[in-house]
């Protein structure tokens, strides 16, 4: 037997870090604004002869073997492990691969998450709803980077497209946007600024920081609150000097978070944006490095392509990806 999955990964629009709990509890109306984008998760399943388990991750050359589920070591491929041994699943290969650069801030391991729950799912016949695979996965990643994790960046990467995900005392909700996705592509640069970061580090800090009382991190997120709402009504009205406007005032707000949220070369690659043509631009996640994206008319997206490149970057095709996680089996 043989079963394929893959997830999209995301550009986080606005409105990122509020999807940790109880951050958003303490900003009525928070969400985030986010759209699916190209760069999937891979993940392959192979039955084995022998009941062994096999993880393999391409893009690490990392392999682990073990005779059973409970034999992996958590410790070696984490993400893979912890999953193999919650779905007990046996006699089998898991082959990973991953679109987007590691450490992204795309949310290129919630994909995965999502990509290798579903796999497993299917291999060992669970029948799951979507909140509880979402729930699986969030818990696991959880287990492996051991700080809190978020819930927005799984819902791109199970059901794809734009959308809104509203954050409020009753629930989390996901909510698909009325955007059509080639004008926001048409749009949006994305770059990968070549240096990694660690999301869960940097949320973890902002989020002490916030529920110990600190009145300079309340007010940033009272900020980011307030443009992902208007970029949220912005894009629904097809507003794009509107999107550029509340793009910036988020960037500028996400900055007072913490000081590891831009870097120098991050500013430095926004101006050059900026001075080839961009309206606006921010990091992707939480920040530190990763990539960043830029808001552009259409005719200067390859002026500003062509400014990031010069400026060390590399530029990312990707489309805006209508479809969440797949699953094949053959």
């Amino acid at each position: 037997m043989r079963i394929e999955a893959s997830a999209p990964t995301r550009i986080d629009l606005a409105g990122g870090t509020f999807d940790i709990w109880p951050l958003y509890l303490f900003h009525e109306h928070a969400q985030t604004i986010n759209a699916a984008i190209s760069l999937r998760a891979h993940c392959t399943l192979t039955s084995r002869r022998d009941y062994h388990v096999a993880l393999v991750s391409d893009d690490t050359g990392e392999t682990v073997e073990a005779p059973d589920p409970q034999s992996l070591d958590v410790d070696r491929l984490p993400l893979l492990a912890r999953l193999v041994r919650y779905f007990g699943a046996r006699g089998l290969e898991v082959r990973t691969r991953a679109q987007s650069p590691v450490g992204a801030g795309i949310a290129g391991s919630s994909a995965m998450h999502i990509a290798v729950a579903a796999a497993l799912a299917a291999w060992t016949g669970r029948s799951l709803g979507d909140d509880e695979l979402l729930t699986i996965a969030m818990n696991v990643e959880a287990q492996v980077i051991k700080v809190p994790t978020g819930v927005q960046d799984y819902r791109p990467a199970f059901y794809g497209g734009v959308s809104a995900v509203e954050l409020e005392i009753d629930g989390v909700r996901r909510v698909a946007l009325e955007v059509r996705p080639e004008d926001l592509q048409a749009r949006l640069v994305l770059a990968y600024t070549g240096a990694s970061r660690n999301s869960g580090i940097n949320n973890w800090d902002v989020m002490m920081r916030r529920i110990n009382g600190d009145t300079a991190v309340a007010t940033a997120f009272d900020a980011i609150r307030d443009a992902a709402v208007g970029l949220r009504a912005a894009l629904e009205h097809h507003d794009w000097s509107g999107v550029a406007t509340h793009v910036n005032a988020e960037w500028s707000a996400r900055k007072r978070l913490a000081p590891g949220v831009t870097t120098p070369e991050i500013d430095s690659l926004l101006e050059q944006a900026r001075a080839a043509g961009a309206t606006a631009g921010k990091v992707c996640g939480a920040g530190g490095g990763g990539c960043l994206f830029c808001l552009v008319e259409p005719e200067r997206a390859a002026a500003v392509a062509d400014a990031l490149r010069s400026g060390g970057a590399e530029v990312l095709p990707f489309a805006i990806e209508p479809d969440g996680v797949r699953v094949t089996r053959s």
